[in-house]
């Protein structure tokens, strides 16, 4: 019997990190970082602790469809890969072609795909990779940088693109997000990680299982 998390036919398993692919990834991540100091949490990717942590209450099992904002370089993307089912599905969504890019080059698993876009669209990016809704989104975007109303509509259309039962799982340095997911999201679950650079909070927003 197959098990659920094997990796589909065509993936590979994440690399084990060598020193060599954490400088490129570092230096990437950084020159990302000048371009749009803004639109990037932290000039530290996160830490493992974080990691786990932050994806500790999916249920594996039941995602077929894991979206994430802002994933830069990847930090997150190859734990969300050795967890996800082998049929499962990982969109990414960045803002900036430099990540995009380098996630394309770096990751060769047929269950990944990096998007040019903004999380404001993520409805219409589902909607055009053939999924119709998402089973947990991830952010790290910094909301309280974001531009006036941004982290509002992407908070509305997190919600909308979600499955009831489904949760926005967001790590910050501020509150800010909390803020705008309390509108949306009636059941929010929150933590915090101090080994991290800086310590950040977490926050897990469930969408209602009655929709």
């Amino acid at each position: 019997m197959t098990n659920p998390n094997e990796l589909a036919a065509g993936s590979r398993p994440a690399p084990r990190r060598s020193l060599g692919r954490y400088l490129d990834q570092w230096s990437v991540f950084f020159r990302g970082f000048l371009q749009h100091p803004k639109m990037v949490g932290s000039i530290i990717p996160s830490s493992r602790f974080t990691i786990a942590k932050m994806l500790e209450p999916v249920n594996w099992a039941e995602c077929k469809l894991f979206v994430e904002y802002g994933p830069g370089v990847g930090t997150f993307c190859y734990p969300v890969l050795e967890r996800l089912r082998g049929d499962g599905a990982l969109i990414v969504i960045d803002t900036n072609p430099l990540y995009v890019d380098y996630l394309n080059r770096t990751i060769a698993d047929s269950r990944f795909t990096a998007v040019l876009g903004s999380a404001e669209d993520v409805e219409r990016i589902v909607a055009a990779h053939g999924h119709g809704h998402a089973d947990y989104v991830l952010s790290g975007l910094p909301f309280s940088t974001l531009p006036e109303g941004v982290g509002p509509e992407i908070a509305a259309a997190t919600h909308r693109v979600l499955r009831p039962g489904g949760a926005f799982l967001v790590y910050q340095f501020s509150a800010k997000a909390r803020d705008y997911m309390a509108k949306h999201f009636a059941r929010i679950e929150q933590g915090f990680e101090a080994l991290n650079v800086l310590p950040c909070r977490l926050f897990w927003g469930w969408k209602d299982e009655a929709g």
